[in-house]
């Protein structure tokens, strides 16, 4: 069984910011870098983000 990301944001940049949001659900800023396959889950809050066109963005 697959659990989905509960949101998922593709990108075009291979480094990307999360701060979870705006207000009071966000948490504090971090930087990710895509892996190979391109995608990276937020430590913090689970947000996927994809490469657009990269191997992941199916």
């Amino acid at each position: 069984m697959t659990i989905e990301a509960p949101e998922v944001v593709k990108t075009k940049e291979h480094r990307v910011a999360c701060d979870g949001g705006e207000g009071a659900l966000g948490h504090p800023r971090v930087y990710l870098t895509l892996d190979k396959d391109g995608k990276i889950d937020c430590p913090y809050c689970d947000r996927q983000y994809i490469l657009e066109g990269g191997p992941a963005d199916t």
